[in-house]
């Protein structure tokens, strides 16, 4: 938020808390992934960047992990604060600059996130100085293939057919708008991204690009998770110094 602008957050808030909790492409797409590489986080203290309403903070919260939930909008942090967990804390402020001292965390988790913060680069390198050595940053992100696009292209019957990728090279921000929401996500590249994270001394351990149960294939809904890479899951690892 370094220039000034909560990317329609604030606008959003009440509308992302009522429809968080039954939000489909993180239920039934990325959630899988995100708590298996979050791995076993009994008695580990745990950073949830953007966190929002908390949902992913409680979530675990209640597998026994110390989380801590750090978003801008005050609308969201009161409301992760009601729905709370014991295990589960809430600060205000931005990924850019953490309040937070050296090596605090064993794991950050940057959950659709670093697409509405405008210095993702200051954000991925302050996670990495609050990670202990040997910590993870498990960042789920929008398919850099999608992002170039506003809206994927379909037929006259809503069917997907494609994305129509452009500007595929530039960093630029576009404006969503559904259920409510009217929210600023920025496009970047994938090599902007690695430069960033590789400029921050992480190691890449895993690159996933989530796919869902099979169960669903079939349901044109979701037929364009089978045929694009929607999100993808990177789990970045601070060396020892």
């Amino acid at each position: 938020m370094t220039d000034g602008y909560d990317g329609g957050w604030s606008y959003s808030a009440d509308a992302w808390i009522k429809l968080a909790p039954d939000h489909a492409t993180r239920s039934l797409l990325l959630d899988p992934v995100m708590i298996a590489e979050s791995g076993e986080v009994a008695g580990r203290r745990v950073l949830d960047l953007g966190c929002g309403e908390g949902r992913f903070s409680r979530l675990l919260s209640a597998e026994g992990a110390t989380t801590v939930g750090i978003d801008p909008i005050w609308k969201m942090l009161e409301a992760a604060r009601q729905a709370g967990h014991p295990s589960a804390s809430y600060v205000l402020g931005t990924g850019e600059i953490l309040p937070f001292a050296d090596q605090s965390f064993d794991l950050v988790i940057a959950y659709l996130c670093l697409i509405d913060i405008t210095d993702f680069r200051a954000a991925i390198g302050e996670s990495a100085r609050v990670l202990t050595a040997g910590g993870r940053l498990i960042a789920a992100n929008v398919s850099n293939l999608a992002s170039s696009s506003e809206a994927p292209v379909r037929d006259d019957s809503g069917r997907f057919l494609h994305y129509a990728v452009d500007r595929y090279l530039d960093e630029w921000p576009m404006t969503l708008e559904w259920a409510g929401l009217r929210i600023r996500n920025w496009h970047r590249p994938l090599s902007a991204y690695m430069d960033a994270y590789l400029g921050a001394g992480l190691t890449l351990r895993r690159f996933i690009e989530p796919v869902p149960d099979e169960s669903l294939r079939g349901d044109p809904q979701f037929e364009s998770w089978f045929r694009v890479p929607t999100f993808d899951v990177m789990v970045w690892e601070k060396s020892a110094p």
